[in-house]
């Protein structure tokens, strides 16, 4: 008999107490710039024990404006904006050649908490993606040397073997070039950041650039 779907939705909870803790945020607190506050909440997911709290959900769209999304990692985040790395001919680095502008999502159950971060995307030099890129594990050279991301695949053994190749090149050469491997940088024009409470009360607290600085405002939830 297969699972029945509804049932197994309404099963399951939200924020249980034995692994989720709500922590207060008030957001008169708040720091004028959402980058250290966005510091802060990854640093205190950290210590929770979040996994992979460096993980965020990418959403772009393609030229038709159809949306996507997926689930990649981030690499840095400084005054000049959020970045993450793919292939340039990937179907998202296609989709941001396409529209240069896209959504980032964290959320980390671990404190109830979600951030929100949308604006415009530009490629960085060559020379700093290949740098990121290497400064990075043999695996995640490896991966990105085994290339072909979002092509049709042939075959799982096309690919174990494309990959063997690879990771025996990234260790042999762990500075080998990958020329279509690019680092991007979103500039972020709103950044909202989401705190849960149980009473469903939940704080929303939503920055807007304007000109040089920022403007913060409360959302209902």
């Amino acid at each position: 008999m297969g699972t029945d779907l509804h049932a197994l939705l309404r099963s399951l909870r939200v924020w249980a107490p034995e692994t989720t803790t709500l922590s207060p945020f008030d957001p008169a607190t708040a720091p004028a710039e959402p980058l250290p506050l966005f510091t802060e909440w990854l640093a205190r997911a950290v210590a929770a024990g979040q996994p992979e709290p460096h993980t965020m959900s990418l959403a772009t769209s393609d030229e038709a404006g159809h949306p996507d999304v997926r689930t990649v990692m981030l690499h840095g985040a400084d005054t000049t904006g959020w970045t993450f790395a793919t292939h340039l001919t990937s179907r998202k680095g296609r989709h941001l050649t396409a529209r240069p502008y896209a959504a980032l999502g964290f959320y980390w159950p671990a404190l109830g908490r979600q951030v929100r971060v949308r604006g415009p995307v530009t490629a960085a030099p060559s020379q700093e993606g290949q740098a990121d890129l290497h400064a990075r594990s043999t695996g995640a050279l490896a991966a990105a040397l085994t290339g072909h991301q979002s092509e049709p695949l042939g075959s799982l053994e096309e690919l174990a073997e494309a990959s063997e190749t690879a990771w025996t090149e990234a260790q042999s050469r762990p500075d080998a070039p990958v020329p279509t491997w690019t680092l991007y940088r979103l500039a972020p024009e709103e950044v909202e950041f989401f705190q849960g409470d149980a009473q469903r009360r939940h704080v929303r607290l939503a920055y807007r650039r304007r000109g040089e600085g920022w403007t913060s405002t409360l959302l209902w939830p």
